[in-house]
């Protein structure tokens, strides 16, 4: 199938916006790569500290005739989409052997959740530990020892963090490698509705606990489409997994025959072999073009539009948030996955998850096909699925449609036919609102705003019944150069109950929400931040603000409230406690939300 005129006009303003600064990147990137095998460049003393501990390994390594794989491992098990990786080093030293090669576990990154720190002082370290898991990542891979490397990594920064230094190392191959879902616990929707009645006060402590230990119970990722997942299907539309690893359970035979294939995979790819594939050349604009379009396929996690621009400029590619809602306009919504709507990821694969979705859109033209993957042959190879024959793991074509349209339609016959995610731009700046789990009804909301500065006093402010009446609650000083851009998604059940009681209810904010923000209206991102002096801290109780969805459009309507001296908040207690001193340099050098909010780039 042709290309879309529309994807591909897109993909040219891109390589030619980036035309510059991708050159520069592949001329370092060929730079390195003529070095040549890079632990053949180390001194004996070098060469002996890094081989020290290698047992029977050693020889092969002092050889330099075979690859040597490093291992980048995001392994804890606190947190349970990574808990299955203590494994994976063992399986793929095992698999590197039989393939001729060595692997070694080059280093850790930490490995933080959203969920966990949901409300706390620790959820300020959250964005910025996307950008020390690329600067660990930098140091795992500057002993230079490595001929591909492999990372293990799932969930909201981590997966970006992981590219953002895979692309900096871009003359080296490398694969991602997923752990996969956990299985299915109560239902998503079962989990929000007792949040909303802990909210009012209808449920106590202990069936909230009760309804979260069920949703949450095992090894594995999340099962709702969140921040998370949403980076395994980005690995997939970017080519950078094996063909349909994404979503396969951990603990599994084919989990684990995945995993071997990875190594034995990474080997062939390398300088050494017939088919060197240096990572930097599959990140190029057609593989940004086609993560945009699986995001808005898919009705992905907002995050994604801070980290892919951050992961391009990585690479020399430069995106903008126009880019995302030329493609939010061209594709279509093919899937229905909580938080829009009731399914989980586990249901989504069964029903034929990516490899029917990048199908259904290699079809309709609106992927790119020839682009470099670490499976080789371009993107077709994803419209296969892996399966385990006689012990044998091979791929296959996917046998007819969707198995349940309630959750994954063909492009023909979307739930939506963009794929629902909006660009707002007015007076009040810059943002975007997801509105694929929003009702058409409410992506219109003018209304007085209540104006806050944490979350905290907004919930304060439910509590006391302060909210009566149609409201646009601002929560201000939450970028990432005020307190590094926390989620707010503790505030979903509290303006979910606004908005079942009837009123029209809608956030503004310069901070984020969850992957997994719902079916409230959200302005998020905005930027210029408030606390670099943007529009938002102009604003008092009473301003009424028109958030448009439906043209795009983000205002207070009288521009005179914006000649107001901007508030100047105390934001001194967001510089201790928890670890925030050691993040004072993040909050004044990090870039505005639409650049990605990197101190990197």
């Amino acid at each position: 199938m042709p290309l879309h005129p529309d994807i591909a006009r897109l993909t040219d303003r891109i390589i030619a916006r980036s035309r510059s600064s991708r050159g520069d990147y592949l001329d370092r990137i060929a730079a390195a790569a003529d070095k040549g095998v890079a632990r053949g460049h180390l001194g004996c003393s070098g060469q002996a500290h890094a081989y020290a501990a290698m047992g029977d390994d050693k020889p092969t390594l002092v050889a330099e005739k075979a690859p040597n794989l490093g291992i980048v491992t995001s392994y804890n098990d606190m947190l349970s989409a990574h808990q299955p990786f203590e494994t994976f080093p063992a399986l793929v030293k095992d698999a590197a052997r039989a393939a001729g090669g060595t692997a070694q576990v080059a280093g850790g990154v930490p490995a933080m959740c959203d969920g966990v720190t949901q409300g706390t002082a620790g959820m300020e370290l959250s964005l910025f530990s996307r950008d020390v898991i690329a600067m660990a990542t930098g140091v795992a891979l500057s002993h230079n020892t490595y001929d591909a490397a492999l990372y293990l990594g799932v969930c909201d920064k981590i997966v970006p963090g992981l590219v953002i230094a895979a692309a900096t190392f871009g003359h080296i191959p490398g694969i991602f490698v997923p752990a996969g879902p956990m299985t299915s616990g109560i239902s998503n929707d079962e989990k929000a509705k007792v949040r909303q009645r802990y909210a009012t006060g209808e449920a106590d402590r202990a069936e909230l606990m009760q309804a979260e230990m069920a949703a949450y119970h095992g090894p594995g990722t999340c099962t709702f489409y969140g921040t998370a997942n949403t980076n395994q299907m980005l690995m997939e539309f970017m080519g950078l997994h094996l063909p349909g690893a994404s979503f396969v359970p951990p603990g599994s035979p084919l989990r684990e025959a995945l995993t071997r294939a990875a190594a034995t995979r990474a080997l062939a790819i390398t300088a050494q072999g017939n088919a060197y594939t240096p990572l930097g050349e599959v990140l190029d604009e057609r593989a940004f073009v086609n993560g945009m379009v699986g995001l808005m396929a898919t009705g992905g996690s907002t995050n994604l539009v801070l980290h892919l621009p951050a992961m391009a400029r990585a690479a020399g590619v430069l995106l903008t948030l126009d880019d995302f809602a030329a493609v939010s306009d061209i594709v279509p919504q093919m899937a229905k996955v909580y938080p829009n709507g009731l399914a989980d990821v586990n249901h989504f694969a069964a029903a034929g998850g990516l490899p029917y979705m990048i199908g259904e859109l290699l079809d309709a033209g609106l992927l790119h096909e020839d682009v470099r993957t670490v499976a080789g042959d371009g993107l077709r190879r994803y419209r296969q699925e892996p399966k385990l024959r006689d012990g044998a793991l091979v791929w296959e074509d996917l046998a007819g449609g969707s198995l349940n349209e309630r959750i994954l339609r063909p492009v023909s016959d979307p739930f939506a036919t963009s794929g629902g995610l909006k660009k707002l731009s007015g007076n009040l700046g810059t943002g975007v609102m997801k509105v694929s789990a929003v009702a058409p009804e409410r992506h219109l909301v003018e209304a007085p705003a209540r104006v806050f500065e944490s979350q905290e006093a907004v919930k304060a402010a439910f509590r006391n019944g302060e909210f009566t009446s149609d409201t646009v609650v601002v929560v201000r000083f939450q970028g990432p150069a005020a307190n590094g851009m926390p989620e707010l998604h503790s505030l979903t059940p509290t303006l979910a109950v606004l908005q079942d009681r009837g009123l029209k209810v809608a956030l503004v904010t310069d901070g984020r929400m969850s992957g997994a923000s719902g079916k409230v209206p959200a302005a998020i991102h905005v930027s210029p931040e408030a606390a670099k002096g943007g529009p938002l801290a102009h604003l008092a109780d009473g301003d009424v603000i028109r958030v448009d969805a439906v043209a795009g459009t983000l205002d207070v309507t009288d521009p005179a409230a914006l000649t107001r001296p901007a508030a100047t908040p105390d934001l001194s207690a967001n510089g201790h406690g928890s670890g925030r001193e050691l993040f004072a340099l993040f909050r004044q050098g990090v870039t505005d939300a639409t650049d990605g909010a990197s101190v990197l780039y």
